[in-house]
């Protein structure tokens, strides 16, 4: 049965686009649903993967039920159409029958001739008639010589427009899940020499290109300081004019003539100063102004070298094809660059975990550390002992980030032909990290284009419009795994940092090393991809239904990282723009996948929109945000203290809760970001209490301390004057301590109206409020088998636990 696009499939239910954030499935027959639309269809009764069921007695019936409505089989019966199943079943099988709706009439088929095997079918008779004419007496040895025969034959020659052809047929079945193909080394095909050769007279165009480069640069250069030349003599014309009038006034007078002499001087000095500035900055401005042509040159010039050097490898495996060699990936890898259309699975269909490229990343860190005087010797150790066409993208991919082409310091000597002159086009600015990853992939024999477009990178916040070119950005379509799939290798680099730990005796400092990189740019799927880039060929978002400009600048402002936790939005509505209601409220939330619900900590910040502000009269704007879990889902409930645009930030890392309570600082980092507008406030907000920041609840006491809340299971308390909170240790904690905040009261004056008790394993927290009015309560604990002694008051050295937020009343009654 055919399967719908795995990666591209409308909801079941609304049949509108599903994006990842919002997506239930893939279920029956690879469909799809809006987390708001999975519910029976019978009753609309909410569902989850673990309460849905489906219909198992049709095929036809995609739909989702719940247990009461799902629908069940009665008593089983033999119909007229069950007999004719088992009839036809029994019929005898024709070996010599043939389907003529196979092969249709008219000139729309291949025949022999098309696929170059004429000469076989030719041989092939031939040979039969010498067998039957062989006597009966040795038919066994005739027999045993067509078998001879048979192994030794040439079955047919395929040139490249068969090779070509047959993959336009493999491409028109529907390919379900990835089939690892394997990849020959180039060195089986293609003579070391021979791609030398070519990349010597692709170097030799590059020189004179350079050439003309620096030609130019040095003409615009010489014109722009000669204007800035005759400036200069101008104005100290002038100088010196007024100097001289002021000396001979001043003739009679020697110390005057010092004093003049002396501010004549620095004046120049001021004067020539200023004009050297003004002439570097001609230059910079004149070399901003020619490296936009340069880069498009430049990148012309890639372009067609990178056709040349596929051809010669499309050239090389075509021969040794026709001379009978067989080649694995000669017929399963396309000669011409397919067009661009949806991938059929998912890059987890691929590769689940990083882990698997091991030994591929690691030879490119190797090789890295090495510097190579051609591109041929740079391909061939990265890519020679590749297993498949993945393999290859990945070690030139990683082999880009491990280099860190930012930070090479280049001699102003430096020649094409020495070590890292390969990379001139780096240091020029006219060559960049796509363009580089193109050149590279055409070495290595795969298809790679590079994508123009726009990107909500650096300086890029939610709301903002793309009207002019401050966002522009290009990036890489490598041809891997049977689909063209998005490669970002400027995003995916990252710095080498050094590790924590003191390297072992014996070892180098090099060792010490650790090499950072980001996998989510790495073959990313289209529906994540298109959160952060906008092609300009809509084509090239490889989406089955592309989306605006203006609904790009609408989805929500997502890093990688939201991706990489699997985090997810529970509406299909979330804008990137929020408005408030008239209490000044808006509420973002987050959900969080089930096996990474006890690993994931978030925090946020909040500033007013395109300024550093991030108080309001005195007061921090966190303390207007409350943050709350509730089984998966983590809300970010934001108060706007006044009519005004808000930025809402929110951060999160995934740590154990081993890694939580040793206390030690944690690296958040952003996973998205809201544009809050409000625009009408009606009601005056007053900002929480100030507790430690984070999310408010008991949630966090359970995930990381095994504290299960038996009284309070909500973040929002409402009581009286007095209250008892408890709580259950499922594993054995000490040194408990609960701190009182309110808005106006000193913390010192409130410690004295809560304590605490422990009898077994229950915990239980003991409040009582000198006044009416809003509370918030942090509470503190630490392992019981730590080795610090904990003093009275010394919550530093303590682990925060959790937080509430009371509403202290007399109108509570419980």
């Amino acid at each position: 049965m055919f399967k719908a696009n795995y990666m591209d499939s409308n909801c079941l239910r609304c049949h509108k686009m599903v994006y990842p954030t919002d997506k239930i499935g893939p279920l029956k027959d690879y469909s799809f649903f809006h987390s708001g639309c999975f519910r029976c269809v019978d009753c609309s009764s909410k569902l989850t993967l673990k309460t849905y069921y489906n219909n198992q007695y049709s095929n036809e019936d995609k739909e989702v039920y719940c247990s009461q409505h799902v629908p069940k089989i009665g008593a089983g019966r033999l119909d007229q159409d069950a007999m004719g199943i088992k009839a036809a079943m029994n019929v005898p099988k024709l070996s010599q029958s043939v389907n003529e709706q196979i092969r249709p009439g008219g000139k729309a088929f291949f025949d022999a001739e098309a696929l170059a095997i004429k000469s076989h079918l030719t041989n092939r008779s031939l040979m039969k008639k010498d067998v039957e004419n062989a006597t009966n007496g040795h038919s066994q040895t005739a027999q045993q010589e067509e078998e001879k025969i048979h192994h030794k034959r040439n079955w047919g020659r395929y040139d490249s427009s068969a090779l070509h052809i047959q993959h336009a047929l493999k491409q028109t079945a529907v390919q379900k899940k990835y089939s690892k193909p394997h990849a020959q080394a180039i060195s089986t095909f293609l003579d070391e020499e021979e791609q030398r050769n070519l990349e010597g007279r692709h170097r030799v165009e590059e020189d004179l290109l350079y050439q003309e480069f620096h030609q130019m640069r040095s003409k615009e250069e010489e014109k722009a300081v000669q204007g800035i030349q005759e400036e200069w003599e101008v104005e100290l014309t002038k100088l010196t004019a007024k100097f001289e009038r002021d000396l001979h006034m001043k003739t009679k007078n020697k110390e005057d003539q010092k004093v003049l002499t002396l501010k004549y001087t620095k004046e120049k000095d001021k004067f020539e100063k200023n004009m050297t500035l003004k002439k570097e900055k001609k230059k910079e401005s004149v070399t901003k102004k020619l490296l936009e042509h340069e880069r498009a040159a430049a990148a012309a010039l890639v372009e067609k070298q990178s056709e040349e050097m596929m051809n010669l490898i499309v050239e090389k495996k075509t021969k040794l094809v026709e001379v009978g060699d067989e080649l694995e990936d000669a017929t399963s890898y396309p000669t011409q660059p397919p067009p661009p259309l949806p991938p059929n699975f998912a890059k987890t269909d691929i590769y689940k975990d990083p882990i698997e490229f091991e030994e591929v990343d690691q030879r490119a860190i190797t090789v890295a550390q090495v510097d190579q005087e051609t591109f041929t010797d740079l391909v061939r150790q990265l890519v020679g002992e590749c297993k498949s066409d993945v393999e290859k993208a990945r070690t030139i991919f990683r082999w880009i980030t491990v280099k860190n082409l930012n930070s090479i310091m280049f001699e102003e000597t430096q020649r094409g032909d020495t070590p890292m002159g390969l990379l001139r086009g780096i240091k020029f600015g006219t060559e960049s990290y796509h363009v580089l990853f193109k050149r590279l992939c055409s070495y290595a024999g795969l298809h790679c284009v590079v994508i123009k477009g726009y990107s909500k990178s650096a300086g890029y916040q939610p709301g903002v419009k793309f009207e002019d070119n401050r966002f522009r950005n290009s990036w890489n379509a490598v041809y891997v795994a049977g689909a063209w799939r998005f490669v970002q290798c400027n995003w995916g680099a990252r710095h080498l940092v050094n590790a924590k730990e003191v390297p072992k005796p014996g070892k180098a400092k090099s060792d010490s090393l650790r090499y950072e990189y980001d996998d989510h740019y790495f073959l990313t799927d289209p529906k994540e991809f298109i959160y952060e880039f906008f092609p300009l060929q809509p084509e090239w978002q490889l989406l089955k239904e592309p989306i605006s400009l203006e609904e790009f600048e609408e989805l929500p402002f997502v890093r990688s990282l939201f991706f990489r936790y699997q985090l997810a939005f529970p509406t299909e509505h979330m804008k990137s723009v929020m408005s408030t209601d008239q209490t000044g409220a808006a509420t973002v939330r987050l959900e969080m996948p089930l096996h990474m619900q006890s690993a994931l900590i978030f925090h946020y910040n909040l500033k007013f929109y395109n300024k550093d502000a991030d108080n309001f009269e005195g007061v921090s704007l966190k303390r207007f945000v409350m943050q709350s879990v509730v089984g998966n889902t983590v809300a970010f409930r934001v108060h706007a203290p006044c009519s005004a645009h808000l930025l809402l930030d929110i951060f999160a890392n995934a740590v154990t809760p081993q890694e939580y309570l040793t206390g030690e600082p944690m690296k958040f980092k952003s996973v998205c970001k809201f544009k809050i507008v409000c625009s009408e406030l009606q009601t005056v907000m007053v900002p929480l209490p100030d507790c430690a920041s984070g999310e408010w609840g008991p949630a966090k006491a359970t995930r990381l301390f095994g504290l299960i809340p038996l009284t309070h299971q909500d973040a929002l308390i409402f009581a009286s004057q007095s209250i008892e909170i408890q709580f259950q240790m499922s594993r054995p904690l000490t040194d408990f301590m609960a701190t009182l905040h309110k808005n106006g009261m000193e913390e010192k004056k409130l410690s004295k109206y809560v304590s605490h008790k422990i009898s077994g394993d229950i915990v239980t927290l003991t409040v009582t409020f000198p006044e009416e009015g809003q509370y918030g309560m942090d509470i503190y604990t630490r392992e019981l088998n730590s080795q610090v002694e904990i003093n009275s008051n010394e919550k530093h050295l303590l682990t925060h636990c959790c937080k509430y937020l009371i509403n202290s009343s007399r109108k509570n009654r419980h």
